[in-house]
């Protein structure tokens, strides 16, 4: 059993209209209509058909929801044509829900799925790629030739052959430039490609038989806005499937040659593209003072669209395809994804669960799936199998790797009993992220006695395999009071607010929890015999979990704003920091502690305290008599030490102290000196009798 604080919200302006669609599944009305809150509901039969009057009254007085996705184009198209002032949403509660054998069950599933829809999606901001369709052509011979003649009309051509284009026969036209040559590098985006060229050469325009060029220049660099690879050999840029811009097809395959030239003809004119990543620099944690920290986006991006770029990094939006393992992976923030950002998304979540065990539903199970592989798997279960089962409630995200370890700890504290994340079984990127945010959740969830495998991947692409993964019994879990706290605040504050309501109603509840090596949680096990208080890592410290006193000598320590950045430990003059990831309650409980506090050390003319006693103490013992700076005449200079910064200027600039003085120099030897001693050296000589 699973208890909850309920809560409601009031849409009276809005209208849900369901459809049984001919009657191929059930509608729980009564239960939609409780689950509603306040909003109208409205049930059909057919309401892409004779019934769709329904749709334009409905359409007509304010906001509407459609429970049906397959006719998406003939409602929007209808509201378009009338004039109609909705603002139309859309959900699919037929492949998620009605079309299975559990469907007599769904009732509740669809009242989750009709609350998630009733969260406003907030629209992301874009950017605009621009391309006049310059376009590169670069491939072997008769190839490359032919594809420039199919896309001369339409775009602005040039042909780099990769063969050398011996065998060709020169156009008796000239329609556009070709060249030979290799591309050694080559990056960019749709209307900003830099491509660097070795060996390029042009034909000479006396080529009779067959095209001859003239002599090769190594390091060459050209500007496109559009670059087609037809050498079938490896990608000139990472993430090619994905590049904005960047077409390649193996030269051997007529219809993927074909498909290209199509593509390739639209790429001409203004394009705007989503801004997945919302940046805050000030929040990054990669770099202080030269010394390296996180690391976390740059490992995992994997189309290169994160540089370094002095203290943090640097995101490129054209490049950026929005897998959203930066936004994931990032432990301070500064990297969040947009689309949608992660309090909309939890938002969803909150609604779907509260609606779900409301309507009388019991262990709920996520699935987050994308829009592409996942849809389409839901769509085949659901038209060949069985469909999926009424305790599975789908959640489309535009990629399942954006999904962060906050979001998944907040899902569970809203009641969720496992989360399944849908993925293709060949990524079309590395996945790491995802498996680490996957194993230090499981982490989490097992050490509060809430199962070891409450969130796990499914891999694959065969429909059968994916219903198998769904339908495998959940172990029982202890009862417990499920959350109901909004997701407001940023993901790191989402993140401790969710650990805390876990904690508070967990079967166990344990004052700390190991957590594997990457984790954006932990502490710090630092040597404090070995520390000098020299507070460099403070300075460090891009989140201020390490601060210092301005009255005394003293360092403490956060842990609860720790993101396990490695600052610290890389620029400790004394080595005596290490990262230790974990998550200690207490610890997040208590706030700021001293680590280390020691007597500061008094100006010896002021009395002003400065430094820490034991450090002068001992630098002191270490440069008396033993440094030539302070020993001898000089031993009453070590009273220097001990003095402030404004006493011991003072008494510097009094006694003519200079700090870069040695012991006096020989002087310098001149021509006569060395004539004088050669003569003197003669001398001896003779009075010796040796010459």
């Amino acid at each position: 059993m699973t208890t909850t604080t309920k809560f409601t919200t009031t849409q009276t302006d809005r209208t849900i209209l369901v459809c049984s669609c001919e009657q191929s599944m059930p509608l729980n009305l009564e239960l939609l209509k409780k689950a509603a809150k306040g909003a109208r509901v409205v049930a059909a039969q057919h309401l892409c058909g004779p019934e769709l009057e329904l749709f334009r009254k409905a359409a007509a007085g304010g906001r509407v929801t459609v429970a049906c996705t397959a006719q998406r184009a003939l409602f929007q198209e209808i509201a378009e044509d009338d004039q109609l002032a909705a603002a139309l949403t859309f959900i699919n509660i037929r492949e998620t829900a009605g079309w299975s054998t559990d469907a007599p069950q769904a009732g509740p599933k669809m009242a989750a799925l009709l609350a998630m829809a009733a969260i406003p999606q907030p629209s992301p901001t874009a950017i605009t790629l621009r391309s006049d369709g310059v376009t590169l052509i670069y491939g072997p011979g008769q190839i490359a030739l032919d594809a420039a003649m199919a896309l001369k009309d339409r775009l602005d051509i040039t042909v780099l052959l990769s063969d050398g284009g011996a065998d060709i026969t020169p156009p008796a036209t000239i329609d556009f430039p070709i060249r030979r040559g290799r591309i050694t590098s080559a990056k960019g985006h749709l209307g900003a490609f830099e491509i660097k060229i070795d060996g390029l050469a042009a034909p000479a325009p006396s080529s009779r038989k067959s095209l001859v060029f003239g002599k090769a220049t190594n390091g060459a660099t050209s500007k496109a806005d559009v670059l087609i690879d037809l050498t079938g050999g490896k990608p000139l840029v990472t993430a090619a499937d994905v590049r904005a811009g960047y077409l390649r097809a193996d030269p051997t395959d007529a219809l993927g040659l074909q498909k290209l030239l199509l593509k390739a003809a639209d790429l001409t004119g203004t394009f705007d593209k989503p801004r997945y990543i919302d940046f805050t620099a000030d929040l990054c944690a990669h770099s202080r003072s030269r010394k390296v920290g996180c690391t976390r986006c740059l490992d995992l991006c994997p189309v290169g669209a994160i540089t370094p770029n002095g203290n943090s990094v640097s995101i490129d939006p054209a490049i950026c395809e929005g897998c959203g393992q930066c936004a994931a992976a990032c432990p301070t923030g500064a990297a969040a994804y947009a689309v949608p950002p992660v309090d909309v998304l939890l938002a969803q979540i909150r609604a779907g669960t509260v609606a779900y065990y409301d309507a009388g539903g019991t262990g709920a199970d996520l699935l987050l799936h994308d829009r592409d592989h996942g849809a389409a798997l839901i769509d085949a279960t659901a038209r060949f199998g069985d469909g999926l089962p009424a305790h599975v409630v789908p959640l489309e995200v535009n990629e399942v790797t954006q999904i962060g370890v906050e979001t998944l700890l907040a899902a569970v504290a809203y009641g969720i009993r496992r989360v399944r994340l849908l993925t293709r079984a060949k990524p079309r990127h590395d996945i790491a992220g995802l498996q680490q945010t996957v194993a230090t959740t499981n982490a989490i969830l097992a050490g509060l006695g809430l199962g070891s495998d409450v969130v796990a991947l499914i891999q694959t692409d065969d429909p059968d395999a994916f219903a198998a993964g769904l339908r495998t019994p959940a172990p029982a879990q202890p009862a417990r009071t499920r959350a109901t706290f909004a997701p407001f605040g940023a993901k790191r504050d989402i993140m401790k607010l969710a650990l805390r309501e876990l904690h508070r109603v967990a079967p166990t509840q344990p004052s700390r929890i190991a957590l594997p090596k990457g984790a954006p949680l932990g502490g710090l096990d630092i040597k404090t015999d070995g520390c000098t208080l020299c507070l460099s890592c403070v300075s460090a410290c891009p989140t201020s979990a390490l601060s210092d006193a301005a009255d005394r000598p003293l360092l403490s320590f956060d842990e609860s704003l720790c993101v396990q950045c490695g600052l610290c430990a890389s620029t400790c003059p004394e080595h005596v920091i290490t990262l230790s990831p974990r998550i200690d309650f207490e610890a997040f409980e208590n706030g700021r502690t001293t680590v280390k506090e020691e007597a500061p050390f008094h100006c010896i003319t002021c009395g002003t305290a400065f430094g820490v006693k034991s450090t002068i103490d001992k630098i002191t013992a270490k440069l008396k008599d033993k440094h030539w700076m302070y020993s001898g005449e000089h031993n009453a200079r070590i009273d220097l030490i001990k003095k402030c910064d404004t006493c011991r200027i003072e008494a510097m600039t009094n006694a003519g102290f200079d700090p870069y003085a040695g012991t006096a120099r020989p002087p310098a030897k001149t021509t006569e000196d060395y004539l004088r001693e050669r003569d003197a050296a003669m001398q001896a000589k003779i009075a010796k009798g040796e010459v």
